[in-house]
Protein backbone atom coordinates (compact mmCIF):
# COMPACT_ATOMS: atom_id res chain seq x y z
CA UNK A 1 0.00 0.00 0.00
CA UNK A 2 1.03 3.58 -0.64
CA UNK A 3 1.22 5.90 2.37
CA UNK A 4 -2.14 7.65 1.87
CA UNK A 5 -3.83 4.24 1.79
CA UNK A 6 -1.85 2.99 4.79
CA UNK A 7 -3.17 5.79 6.99
CA UNK A 8 -6.68 4.42 6.43
CA UNK A 9 -6.15 0.67 5.98
CA UNK A 10 -2.64 -0.09 7.29
CA UNK A 11 -2.71 -2.89 9.86
CA UNK A 12 -6.51 -2.69 10.00
CA UNK A 13 -9.35 -5.12 9.40
CA UNK A 14 -13.06 -5.14 10.29
CA UNK A 15 -13.77 -6.17 13.87
CA UNK A 16 -14.38 -9.93 13.89
CA UNK A 17 -17.45 -10.22 16.12
CA UNK A 18 -19.62 -7.59 14.42
CA UNK A 19 -17.79 -6.54 11.26
CA UNK A 20 -17.46 -2.97 12.55
CA UNK A 21 -15.35 -0.97 10.08
CA UNK A 22 -13.89 1.19 12.85
CA UNK A 23 -12.49 -0.71 15.87
CA UNK A 24 -14.90 -0.42 18.82
CA UNK A 25 -13.76 1.19 22.05
CA UNK A 26 -13.14 -1.86 24.23
CA UNK A 27 -13.65 -0.11 27.56
CA UNK A 28 -12.72 -3.06 29.73
CA UNK A 29 -9.91 -3.84 32.12
CA UNK A 30 -10.03 -7.62 31.87
CA UNK A 31 -11.16 -10.47 29.61
CA UNK A 32 -12.86 -13.80 30.30
CA UNK A 33 -10.70 -16.94 30.15
CA UNK A 34 -12.03 -20.35 29.15
CA UNK A 35 -9.44 -22.07 31.34
CA UNK A 36 -6.58 -20.74 33.48
CA UNK A 37 -4.17 -19.08 31.09
CA UNK A 38 -6.37 -19.73 28.03
CA UNK A 39 -8.05 -16.74 26.38
CA UNK A 40 -8.64 -15.14 22.99
CA UNK A 41 -5.39 -13.19 22.95
CA UNK A 42 -6.34 -10.73 25.67
CA UNK A 43 -6.02 -11.39 29.40
CA UNK A 44 -5.55 -8.08 31.23
CA UNK A 45 -5.77 -4.71 29.48
CA UNK A 46 -2.41 -3.43 30.71
CA UNK A 47 -0.82 -6.11 28.50
CA UNK A 48 -3.08 -5.54 25.50
CA UNK A 49 -6.45 -4.12 24.54
CA UNK A 50 -8.08 -4.62 21.10
CA UNK A 51 -8.55 -0.89 20.48
CA UNK A 52 -4.92 -0.22 21.41
CA UNK A 53 -3.80 -3.14 19.25
CA UNK A 54 -5.56 -1.62 16.24
CA UNK A 55 -3.77 1.69 16.84
CA UNK A 56 -0.39 0.04 17.40
CA UNK A 57 -0.80 -1.88 14.13
CA UNK A 58 -1.48 1.44 12.41
CA UNK A 59 1.64 2.99 13.99
CA UNK A 60 3.74 0.12 12.63
CA UNK A 61 2.19 0.36 9.15
CA UNK A 62 2.69 4.09 8.61
CA UNK A 63 6.31 4.03 9.87
CA UNK A 64 7.21 0.86 7.90
CA UNK A 65 7.91 -0.96 11.17
CA UNK A 66 6.87 -4.37 12.44
CA UNK A 67 5.72 -3.40 15.94
CA UNK A 68 4.09 -0.28 17.34
CA UNK A 69 3.45 0.66 20.96
CA UNK A 70 1.02 3.25 22.35
CA UNK A 71 1.89 5.01 25.61
CA UNK A 72 0.08 7.35 27.97
CA UNK A 73 2.20 10.30 26.73
CA UNK A 74 5.19 11.11 24.59
CA UNK A 75 7.28 11.37 27.74
CA UNK A 76 6.19 7.86 28.77
CA UNK A 77 7.45 6.62 25.40
CA UNK A 78 10.85 8.30 25.92
CA UNK A 79 10.96 6.91 29.45
CA UNK A 80 10.51 3.41 28.00
CA UNK A 81 13.45 3.87 25.61
CA UNK A 82 15.73 5.00 28.44
CA UNK A 83 14.70 1.96 30.50
CA UNK A 84 16.42 -0.17 27.85
CA UNK A 85 19.69 1.15 29.32
CA UNK A 86 21.47 0.59 32.62
CA UNK A 87 23.46 2.81 35.03
CA UNK A 88 26.75 3.91 33.48
CA UNK A 89 25.42 3.87 29.90
CA UNK A 90 25.74 7.05 27.88
CA UNK A 91 23.25 8.80 25.62
CA UNK A 92 24.35 11.27 22.93
CA UNK A 93 21.61 13.75 22.09
CA UNK A 94 21.22 16.86 19.96
CA UNK A 95 21.90 20.22 21.58
CA UNK A 96 18.43 21.51 20.62
CA UNK A 97 15.83 19.32 22.33
CA UNK A 98 12.24 19.59 23.42
CA UNK A 99 12.31 20.95 26.97
CA UNK A 100 10.49 17.95 28.42
CA UNK A 101 13.04 15.57 26.93
CA UNK A 102 15.90 17.61 28.38
CA UNK A 103 14.16 17.69 31.77
CA UNK A 104 13.73 13.91 31.77
CA UNK A 105 17.37 13.37 30.81
CA UNK A 106 18.86 15.77 33.35
CA UNK A 107 16.46 15.68 36.29
CA UNK A 108 15.33 12.06 36.24
CA UNK A 109 17.60 9.57 34.51
CA UNK A 110 20.85 11.35 35.32
CA UNK A 111 20.01 10.61 38.98
CA UNK A 112 19.74 6.93 38.11
CA UNK A 113 23.21 6.72 36.64
CA UNK A 114 22.73 7.39 32.94
CA UNK A 115 25.16 9.84 31.36
CA UNK A 116 24.19 12.39 28.70
CA UNK A 117 26.19 14.47 26.26
CA UNK A 118 24.85 17.02 23.80
CA UNK A 119 26.23 17.85 20.36
CA UNK A 120 25.22 19.87 17.34
CA UNK A 121 23.89 17.18 15.00
CA UNK A 122 24.21 19.39 11.94
CA UNK A 123 27.57 17.58 11.66
CA UNK A 124 27.85 13.78 11.58
CA UNK A 125 31.40 14.09 12.93
CA UNK A 126 30.14 15.82 16.05
CA UNK A 127 28.17 12.66 16.80
CA UNK A 128 30.86 10.12 15.99
CA UNK A 129 33.56 12.09 17.83
CA UNK A 130 31.44 11.98 20.99
CA UNK A 131 31.06 8.19 21.00
CA UNK A 132 32.79 6.31 23.80
CA UNK A 133 32.73 2.74 25.02
CA UNK A 134 29.83 3.75 27.28
CA UNK A 135 27.65 5.03 24.41
CA UNK A 136 24.51 2.94 24.02
CA UNK A 137 21.96 5.34 22.48
CA UNK A 138 21.91 8.22 20.01
CA UNK A 139 18.83 10.43 20.49
CA UNK A 140 17.94 12.47 17.40
CA UNK A 141 15.30 15.15 16.92
CA UNK A 142 14.86 16.34 13.35
CA UNK A 143 13.53 18.91 12.73
CA UNK A 144 14.38 20.06 16.24
CA UNK A 145 12.15 21.87 18.69
CA UNK A 146 12.23 24.89 18.54
CA UNK A 147 15.16 25.90 16.27
CA UNK A 148 14.25 23.57 13.39
CA UNK A 149 17.74 22.09 13.06
CA UNK A 150 18.09 19.15 10.67
CA UNK A 151 20.09 15.99 11.32
CA UNK A 152 20.99 13.57 8.52
CA UNK A 153 19.40 10.38 9.87
CA UNK A 154 20.89 8.07 7.27
CA UNK A 155 24.42 9.47 7.52
CA UNK A 156 24.41 9.45 11.33
CA UNK A 157 22.94 5.93 11.51
CA UNK A 158 25.47 4.56 9.03
CA UNK A 159 28.45 6.24 10.70
CA UNK A 160 27.42 5.14 14.19
CA UNK A 161 26.74 1.54 13.16
CA UNK A 162 30.16 1.42 11.47
CA UNK A 163 31.67 2.18 14.87
CA UNK A 164 29.43 -0.06 16.98
CA UNK A 165 26.39 -1.95 15.69
CA UNK A 166 25.04 -2.33 19.25
CA UNK A 167 24.42 1.41 19.67
CA UNK A 168 20.73 2.17 19.27
CA UNK A 169 19.56 5.04 17.07
CA UNK A 170 16.27 6.62 18.20
CA UNK A 171 14.54 9.43 16.31
CA UNK A 172 11.85 11.76 17.64
CA UNK A 173 9.76 12.08 14.47
CA UNK A 174 7.03 14.25 16.00
CA UNK A 175 7.58 17.39 13.89
CA UNK A 176 7.99 15.56 10.58
CA UNK A 177 5.49 12.69 11.01
CA UNK A 178 5.79 9.56 8.84
CA UNK A 179 4.08 11.53 6.06
CA UNK A 180 7.30 13.50 5.63
CA UNK A 181 10.09 11.14 6.76
CA UNK A 182 10.50 7.52 7.83
CA UNK A 183 13.52 7.10 10.12
CA UNK A 184 13.39 3.28 10.16
CA UNK A 185 13.94 3.29 6.39
CA UNK A 186 16.96 5.57 6.95
CA UNK A 187 18.68 3.26 9.43
CA UNK A 188 17.16 4.15 12.80
CA UNK A 189 16.23 1.42 15.29
CA UNK A 190 13.43 3.24 17.13
CA UNK A 191 10.97 5.93 16.09
CA UNK A 192 9.23 7.98 18.77
CA UNK A 193 6.21 10.28 18.44
CA UNK A 194 4.31 12.53 20.71
CA UNK A 195 1.07 11.26 19.16
CA UNK A 196 -0.61 14.14 20.98
CA UNK A 197 0.55 16.26 18.07
CA UNK A 198 0.12 15.56 14.35
CA UNK A 199 -0.88 11.89 14.61
CA UNK A 200 -3.87 12.73 16.82
CA UNK A 201 -4.17 16.06 15.07
CA UNK A 202 -7.10 17.56 16.96
CA UNK A 203 -5.64 18.70 20.33
CA UNK A 204 -7.94 16.37 22.27
CA UNK A 205 -5.67 13.58 23.51
CA UNK A 206 -2.29 12.96 25.18
CA UNK A 207 -0.33 9.97 23.85
CA UNK A 208 3.11 8.67 22.89
CA UNK A 209 4.26 6.09 20.36
CA UNK A 210 7.27 3.89 19.68
CA UNK A 211 7.80 1.91 16.48
CA UNK A 212 10.56 -0.62 15.73
CA UNK A 213 11.50 -3.23 13.13
CA UNK A 214 13.66 -5.65 15.09
CA UNK A 215 11.79 -8.41 16.94
CA UNK A 216 14.12 -8.70 19.94
CA UNK A 217 13.89 -4.95 20.54
CA UNK A 218 10.11 -5.11 20.20
CA UNK A 219 9.93 -7.79 22.91
CA UNK A 220 12.07 -5.68 25.26
CA UNK A 221 9.87 -2.62 24.71
CA UNK A 222 6.67 -4.60 25.19
CA UNK A 223 7.98 -6.02 28.46
CA UNK A 224 8.82 -2.53 29.76
CA UNK A 225 5.45 -1.20 28.62
CA UNK A 226 3.64 -4.07 30.37
CA UNK A 227 5.78 -3.99 33.53
CA UNK A 228 5.85 -0.20 33.97
CA UNK A 229 2.26 0.25 32.86
CA UNK A 230 2.32 3.63 31.10
CA UNK A 231 -0.16 2.48 28.47
CA UNK A 232 -2.64 4.38 26.32
CA UNK A 233 -6.29 3.85 27.21
CA UNK A 234 -8.90 2.56 24.73
CA UNK A 235 -10.73 5.89 24.25
CA UNK A 236 -7.48 7.74 23.54
CA UNK A 237 -6.42 4.92 21.20
CA UNK A 238 -9.68 5.29 19.28
CA UNK A 239 -9.17 9.06 18.93
CA UNK A 240 -5.60 8.81 17.66
CA UNK A 241 -6.50 6.03 15.22
CA UNK A 242 -9.23 8.27 13.87
CA UNK A 243 -6.73 11.12 13.61
CA UNK A 244 -4.23 9.02 11.63
CA UNK A 245 -6.86 8.33 8.98
CA UNK A 246 -6.70 11.97 7.90
CA UNK A 247 -2.98 12.52 8.56
CA UNK A 248 -2.03 12.68 4.89
CA UNK A 249 -4.56 15.31 3.88
CA UNK A 250 -3.94 17.40 7.00
CA UNK A 251 -0.17 17.34 6.47
CA UNK A 252 -0.56 18.53 2.90
CA UNK A 253 -2.27 21.69 4.14
CA UNK A 254 0.10 22.10 7.11
CA UNK A 255 3.03 22.02 4.65
CA UNK A 256 1.40 24.44 2.21
CA UNK A 257 0.51 26.93 4.93
CA UNK A 258 3.84 26.52 6.75
CA UNK A 259 5.82 27.44 3.63
CA UNK A 260 3.72 30.52 2.93
CA UNK A 261 3.92 31.68 6.57
CA UNK A 262 7.72 31.24 6.56
CA UNK A 263 8.05 33.24 3.32
CA UNK A 264 5.78 35.97 4.70
CA UNK A 265 7.85 36.25 7.87
CA UNK A 266 11.15 36.19 5.96
CA UNK A 267 10.03 39.27 4.02
CA UNK A 268 8.48 41.16 6.93
CA UNK A 269 10.42 44.28 8.04
CA UNK A 270 9.92 43.54 11.76
CA UNK A 271 11.13 39.94 11.61
CA UNK A 272 14.76 38.90 11.96
CA UNK A 273 15.77 35.25 11.64
CA UNK A 274 13.22 32.72 10.39
CA UNK A 275 13.78 29.04 11.20
CA UNK A 276 12.11 26.81 8.59
CA UNK A 277 13.88 24.01 6.70
CA UNK A 278 11.96 24.79 3.52
CA UNK A 279 13.81 28.09 3.10
CA UNK A 280 16.86 27.75 0.85
CA UNK A 281 19.04 29.76 3.26
CA UNK A 282 18.32 27.30 6.10
CA UNK A 283 21.52 25.49 7.12
CA UNK A 284 19.85 22.08 6.86
CA UNK A 285 17.77 22.74 3.73
CA UNK A 286 19.61 20.32 1.45
CA UNK A 287 19.46 17.46 3.98
CA UNK A 288 15.79 18.17 4.69
CA UNK A 289 15.04 18.15 0.98
CA UNK A 290 16.80 14.78 0.68
CA UNK A 291 15.18 12.96 3.60
CA UNK A 292 11.77 14.66 3.87
CA UNK A 293 8.87 14.67 1.43
CA UNK A 294 8.07 18.28 2.34
CA UNK A 295 8.98 20.67 5.15
CA UNK A 296 6.08 20.59 7.60
CA UNK A 297 4.04 23.20 9.40
CA UNK A 298 6.39 24.27 12.21
CA UNK A 299 8.00 27.71 11.88
CA UNK A 300 10.07 29.63 14.44
CA UNK A 301 11.29 33.21 14.20
CA UNK A 302 12.81 36.11 16.10
CA UNK A 303 11.76 39.71 15.99
CA UNK A 304 14.36 42.28 14.98
CA UNK A 305 15.90 43.98 17.97
CA UNK A 306 15.36 40.91 20.20
CA UNK A 307 12.96 42.89 22.43
CA UNK A 308 11.13 40.84 25.05
CA UNK A 309 8.46 43.54 25.33
CA UNK A 310 7.78 43.55 21.57
CA UNK A 311 7.71 39.76 21.55
CA UNK A 312 5.16 39.60 24.36
CA UNK A 313 3.04 42.25 22.64
CA UNK A 314 2.95 40.10 19.51
CA UNK A 315 2.14 36.95 21.51
CA UNK A 316 -0.70 38.66 23.38
CA UNK A 317 -2.35 40.06 20.27
CA UNK A 318 -2.68 37.24 17.77
CA UNK A 319 -6.32 36.29 17.15
CA UNK A 320 -6.25 33.05 15.14
CA UNK A 321 -2.87 31.86 16.42
CA UNK A 322 -3.82 30.80 19.94
CA UNK A 323 -1.14 31.30 22.60
CA UNK A 324 -0.88 27.79 24.05
CA UNK A 325 1.36 24.84 24.70
CA UNK A 326 1.55 21.94 22.21
CA UNK A 327 1.48 21.83 18.42
CA UNK A 328 0.34 19.75 15.47
CA UNK A 329 -3.41 20.31 15.75
CA UNK A 330 -5.69 21.53 13.00
CA UNK A 331 -5.75 24.97 14.64
CA UNK A 332 -2.81 27.37 14.57
CA UNK A 333 -0.92 27.87 17.83
CA UNK A 334 1.80 30.28 18.92
CA UNK A 335 4.30 29.39 21.64
CA UNK A 336 7.00 31.25 23.58
CA UNK A 337 9.70 28.60 24.19
CA UNK A 338 11.53 30.46 26.98
CA UNK A 339 8.45 30.66 29.22
CA UNK A 340 6.52 27.65 27.92
CA UNK A 341 7.85 24.55 26.14
CA UNK A 342 11.52 25.06 27.09
CA UNK A 343 11.21 26.74 30.49
CA UNK A 344 12.80 23.72 32.20
CA UNK A 345 16.09 24.26 30.33
CA UNK A 346 18.50 26.51 32.30
CA UNK A 347 18.87 30.00 30.84
CA UNK A 348 22.59 29.63 30.11
CA UNK A 349 21.92 26.43 28.13
CA UNK A 350 19.08 28.06 26.18
CA UNK A 351 21.18 31.10 25.31
CA UNK A 352 24.09 28.93 24.22
CA UNK A 353 22.09 27.57 21.30
CA UNK A 354 20.00 30.67 20.57
CA UNK A 355 16.72 30.18 22.45
CA UNK A 356 16.24 33.81 23.48
CA UNK A 357 13.33 35.86 24.82
CA UNK A 358 12.45 36.99 21.31
CA UNK A 359 12.08 33.47 19.88
CA UNK A 360 8.53 32.56 18.82
CA UNK A 361 7.37 29.13 17.65
CA UNK A 362 4.36 28.75 15.37
CA UNK A 363 2.39 25.59 14.77
CA UNK A 364 0.72 26.53 11.50
CA UNK A 365 -2.71 24.97 11.22
CA UNK A 366 -4.97 24.19 8.28
CA UNK A 367 -7.07 27.36 8.27
CA UNK A 368 -7.34 29.61 5.21
CA UNK A 369 -3.85 31.01 4.57
CA UNK A 370 -5.12 34.55 3.91
CA UNK A 371 -6.65 34.65 7.37
CA UNK A 372 -3.45 33.38 9.00
CA UNK A 373 -1.25 35.91 7.21
CA UNK A 374 -3.64 38.72 8.07
CA UNK A 375 -3.51 37.70 11.75
CA UNK A 376 0.31 37.71 11.77
CA UNK A 377 0.37 41.08 9.99
CA UNK A 378 -1.99 42.77 12.45
CA UNK A 379 -0.13 41.35 15.48
CA UNK A 380 3.26 42.42 14.10
CA UNK A 381 2.03 45.92 13.27
CA UNK A 382 0.97 46.77 16.84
Amino acid sequence: MKFNTKTIHGGQKPEEATGAVMPPIFQTSTFAQSSPGKHKGYGYARGANPTRTALENSFAAIENGTNGFAFASGMAAIDCVLRLLKPGDEVIAGDDLYGGTYRMFTQLFQKYGLEFSYVDMNSVENVTNAITQKTKLIWIETPTNPLMKIADIQAISSAVKNINTAILIAVDNTFATPYLQKPLDLGADIVMHSATKYLGGHSDVIMGALIVKEEKLAKEIHFIQFAAGAIAGPMDSFLVLRGIKTLHIRMQRHCENGKLVAEFLENHPKVGTVYFPGLENHLGHKIAKKQMKDFGGMVSFKLKGESKEATFKFLENTKLFTLAESLGGIESLVNHPVTMSHASIPEQERLKIGITDSLVRLSVGIEDIEDLLADLEQALSL
